[in-house]
């Protein structure tokens, strides 16, 4: 029989909580009350805020799911965190969470599942187009469309110059992008 996935997915949510916590913020687990919102965090002031959703996955998966709701971009303010929890027994499996604004998530789910639909399966059928399966990549492996979220892995001071009033993603694919195209972006 499975297992319930259900406390794996609330003891993420804890941790992501705890992690921003250490790091002097107010974060709260919502516990399913707030539509698209896993976690809120705020600054100590509580005059600027970050929404996250939070996702799970095993550190030996290959991949973490992500869902339709991952194509959508909900902004500057919004983050996805992917929460690589070790199971009881994993001696071997650190904690690992990858920290993706949501301009990032959007684009590049979009992308990589565009490309997977117009490609033939393994035995060269048609791809379903209705599938509501999303995936983001556990490294080393990457998306369909290239897509590495190494970059993003404890990534925590994307959420800090948010908290702080800067907007510091050097080194990342949409700083680079808005540079790229003037400022502006796609």
């Amino acid at each position: 029989m499975a297992k319930d996935k259900t406390h794996r997915g609330n003891t993420s949510q804890f941790y992501v909580a705890a992690e921003l916590c250490r790091r002097e913020f107010v974060a709260v687990p919502t516990m399913g009350n707030c539509p698209n919102t896993d976690v809120l965090c705020s600054n100590k002031e509580g005059t600027k805020f970050v929404h996250i959703q939070v996702k799970t996955f095993r550190p030996r998966d290959k991949s973490c799911s992500v869902g339709l709701k991952a194509e959508k971009n909900y902004g500057d303010n919004f983050f996805w965190v992917l929460c690589g929890i070790p199971e009881p027994g994993d001696k071997d499996q650190i904690f690992k969470y990858f920290i993706i604004p949501s301009t990032a998530m959007s684009r590049n789910v979009k992308k990589s599942f565009k490309l997977w639909k117009e490609t033939p399966g393994s035995k060269g059928q048609v791809r379903s187009q209705n599938n509501k399966i999303r995936i983001a990549a556990i490294p080393p492996e990457k998306n369909l469309n290239g897509w590495d979220i190494s970059p993003y892995l404890n990534n925590w001071q994307s959420i800090k110059d948010k908290l702080e009033g800067r907007s510091n993603f050097q080194g990342h694919e949409e700083f680079k992008e808005t540079k790229r195209i003037g400022g502006v972006r796609g």
